[in-house]
C-alpha cells in the first residue's frame, strides 16, 4: 500500500523500468524483457470524440490498463507495484484522460511522479 494512492497502482510517464514495474505501451515501442506489458493503439481518425459515460466506449488506454490490472490480479503476469507509460504525447494524453475520466481506471490507478534520481 502507498500513502498517495492507497491501494491503487501508481502510473508514471516515462522513466526507467525497474524490477516490480509493468509497462503500458502505445504502439510498437520496444519493451524490457521480463516485465508485464500491455499495449494499446489509438484510432487514426476517431469517429466521435465527445460522449457521456453512458454512450461513449472506454478508450484504448483505459482498456489496456484494465487488462493489465486483471492479469496482475489473476497471477498471469508478475506482481507489479507501478506502471511505466511508454508513449508519444497523444498516447500520454489518452492515459491521463483515462486516469481522470474513466471510473474503473480511477479506482485502480493514479498518476504519480517519477522517483527522484537514485530512488524509487
Amino acid at each position: 500500500m502507498n500513502r498517495e494512492g492507497g491501494m491503487r497502482i501508481g502510473v508514471v510517464v516515462g522513466g526507467a523500468v525497474t524490477p516490480g514495474d509493468a509497462v503500458l505501451v502505445a504502439g510498437d515501442a520496444a519493451v524490457t524483457e521480463g516485465v508485464a506489458c500491455e499495449r494499446f493503439r489509438l484510432a487514426a481518425n476517431p469517429l466521435h470524440g465527445i460522449g457521456c459515460a453512458c454512450c461513449a466506449p472506454r478508450g484504448p488506454a483505459a482498456e489496456a490498463l484494465g487488462r493489465l490490472f486483471l492479469a496482475r490480479a489473476r497471477g498471469v503476469v508478475p506482481w507489479f507495484s507501478r506502471v511505466v507509460v511508454v508513449a508519444d504525447t497523444t498516447g500520454v494524453a489518452a492515459v491521463r484522460a483515462a486516469l481522470v475520466g474513466d471510473a474503473v481506471t480511477m479506482a485502480r490507478f493514479f498518476e504519480t511522479d517519477p522517483p527522484a534520481e537514485g530512488g524509487r
